[in-house]
């Protein structure tokens, strides 16, 4: 052979490997945690290195180990399991805070929200609850001609995220509550697993054992934001409004402040919620890369089919095709999964705001969106964080006026009952908004 060519092979070849290789190296593991799945009919094996097992549902478990990375290929060589993947984290990025308006949009004069049937002071600043036809999704229009939802169970909504100050005067009384544990005894009174889970579970906080604790008091901010526009106390003359009348918020700090969030925090979230009642969970977060693994996935197909609980995911801040360029969970699919853009007061996509005809299902005001923030404070963030929970809000005001409609049923409703904006046609699947008020009239 030519010595230039063998060089350039070489060559080549060399380069091909080291840009696997720092591919490889990009990614961020926990060693200590192996998601498996057994074969039917098989239990873990017992081999050196693995503390204890955990199970997640059908033949899933999550393994705890000494951090001997060589276990994983002994797992996937055994020949009770159908496979075997490290957790691993997402990526750190910064996450929308009140001092961050991504897109400032101002109030106009005239453009203010009032309303005969709340008297939540800060009322004015929510254009979210505008009339479909100013870009809103009609959430006042709901609340002055067919007033509170409140005659049945509130619906439990699940908020994974960077917790949630649960203390906030516009948050405190709309927390769901676990009856059956007694606060601050350090004993898990009713067997689930997990210690004074009061409002709900910290996945990132560990106790020796490696079992989450139960304050998921925000470490940030952005859970706080994301929950108060879900569910603030409606009509308590404090604050602002949240979009659901008849709602409780259960708390999952899952996120870390810089985002970078791992797969097993987010799934045993999603069960926990689950398994405590949660009808909807929202999700407002996602990952650029999936590294084999489909725990989350999964997981959001499980809960759907047995517990009737929907996953309302934001579709990411990117200004692109998820249908191309995918980010997850966005761009799973999942009949228990609703994808949400951003959407502006001017009824077109927020700059920032993802699409995807495929992966995307419809849109939601996110751009400057008023909401709680930790310490009785309240402000500003944009981002499709805040498309998300709007839409979660809406979703669980018509599951709390129609408690009969399963998951994929509700999202169905949602999607089908958009209004439609010609800027958005062809970008995402319904091409428009949530609409409260014509998702109630469709049913």
């Amino acid at each position: 052979m030519n010595r230039s060519i063998l060089i350039g092979t070489v060559l080549i070849l060399l380069g091909f490997f080291l840009n696997i290789t720092a591919k490889a190296s990009s990614l961020s593991i926990n060693p200590k945690r192996i998601i498996v799945k057994l074969k039917n009919g098989k239990e873990v094996p017992s081999i050196n290195g693995i503390k204890k097992s955990v199970y997640f549902f059908e033949t899933t478990y999550v393994l705890y180990t000494n951090g001997d990375e060589t276990l994983l290929d002994k797992l996937r060589s055994h020949q009770d399991i159908q496979d075997a993947q490290f957790d691993t984290f997402s990526k750190r990025e910064p996450l929308p805070t009140p001092v961050e308006a991504i897109e400032s949009e101002s109030v106009e004069e005239g453009d203010e929200i009032y309303s005969s049937v709340l008297n939540d002071p800060k009322l004015s600043k929510l254009w979210a609850f505008k009339d479909a036809s100013k870009h809103g999704m009609s959430v006042n229009r709901v609340y002055e001609q067919s007033g509170l939802a409140s005659s049945n169970e509130p619906v439990i909504v699940a908020v994974v995220d960077t917790g949630v100050d649960y203390n906030h005067e516009d948050l405190k009384d709309v927390m769901w509550t676990n009856v059956n544990e007694i606060p601050g005894n350090g004993i898990d009174d009713d067997g689930n697993g997990y210690i004074d889970d009061i409002h709900g579970i910290n996945t990132l906080e560990r106790d020796s054992d490696g079992n989450a604790t139960g304050d998921m008091m925000d470490g940030h901010s952005h859970g706080t934001h994301v929950s108060g526009t879900i569910a603030a106390t409606q009509n308590n003359g404090v604050g602002i409004a949240g979009v659901a009348s008849n709602v409780r918020i259960m708390g999952l700090r899952s996120v870390p402040s810089y985002g970078d969030e791992t797969d097993v925090d987010i799934a045993e979230s999603f069960l926990y919620a689950a398994r405590n009642g949660a009808k909807v969970i929202n999700c407002s977060f996602g990952k650029s890369h999936n590294e084999g693994g489909m725990l989350v996935k999964e997981t959001i197909d499980y809960i759907a089919k047995t517990y009737n609980t929907l996953v309302v995911v934001s579709a990411g801040n990117s200004s692109q095709n998820i249908d191309t360029k995918l980010t997850y969970p966005a761009s799973y699919d999942s009949e228990g999964m609703l994808v949400v853009a951003s959407s502006t007061r001017y009824g077109r996509f927020s700059y920032f705001s993802n699409y995807g005809f495929v992966n995307v299902d419809v849109a939601a005001p996110g751009s400057s969106i008023y909401s709680t923030t930790p310490g009785n404070r309240y402000g500003n963030m944009s981002g499709t964080s805040m498309a998300s929970p709007n839409t979660t809000g809406v979703a669980a005001e018509v599951l709390s006026r129609h408690p009969y409609l399963t998951a994929v049923e509700l999202k169905n409703v949602l999607m089908n009952s958009v209004t439609t904006k010609s800027s958005m046609d062809g970008d995402i699947l319904t091409g428009g908004v949530v609409d409260l008020y014509s998702a109630l009239e469709s049913l």
